[in-house]
């Protein structure tokens, strides 16, 4: 499941949208806010577990309390992505100060992609068939690289020559 605090953090998201789509990994969207919102947030956390959901991605700025007040209210496991706000994210890194017995996996600022791409893992502990893609995906990381560093290579510039 992705949840974010509010449709403006959707840009930011979409990205873990996007790849979940790619490898053919159901999920749903929410967008429920922790300080507006606080029992329907309670009650997503509590009931995700019975609606079959694995992992929670959560995604919030400013004061971030999101993915903490979701993994306060359930066993599964979370994924917070702090999304860049006001203070160039560093409001949000809040999601990596969580009290023990609350834990929060945290990605890297805006890395909701990097996100799903660890629910996916996490999954995958227990399932053969995204085990696989997973697999499959991270298979094609190096071709972007060896295609560019070839490009760079045919360059005829005299400004890379060394």
């Amino acid at each position: 499941s992705i949840i974010m605090g509010s449709t403006s953090d959707l840009p930011v998201m979409e990205k873990a949208c996007k790849w979940l789509e790619q490898c053919e990994i159901p999920f749903e969207v929410n967008a429920l806010s922790a300080h507006r919102t606080p029992a329907a947030v309670e009650s997503f956390a509590k009931e995700a577990k019975d609606r079959g959901i694995k992992v929670i991605i959560a995604g919030a700025g400013m004061a971030a309390a999101l993915p903490g007040v979701i993994a306060a209210s359930t066993s599964l496991p979370v994924i917070g992505v702090p999304i860049k706000g006001m203070l160039d994210g560093l409001d949000a890194m809040s999601i990596i100060q969580m009290p023990p017995g609350i834990p929060v996996a945290t990605v890297g600022v805006n890395g909701a992609q990097n996100a799903a791409i660890l629910a996916a893992e996490m999954m995958a502990l227990g399932d053969e068939e995204i085990a696989r893609k997973v697999e499959n995906w991270k298979s094609t990381l190096g071709e972007k690289i060896e295609k560019a560093n070839k490009e760079l290579a045919e360059i005829k510039d005299y400004r890379f020559k060394c």
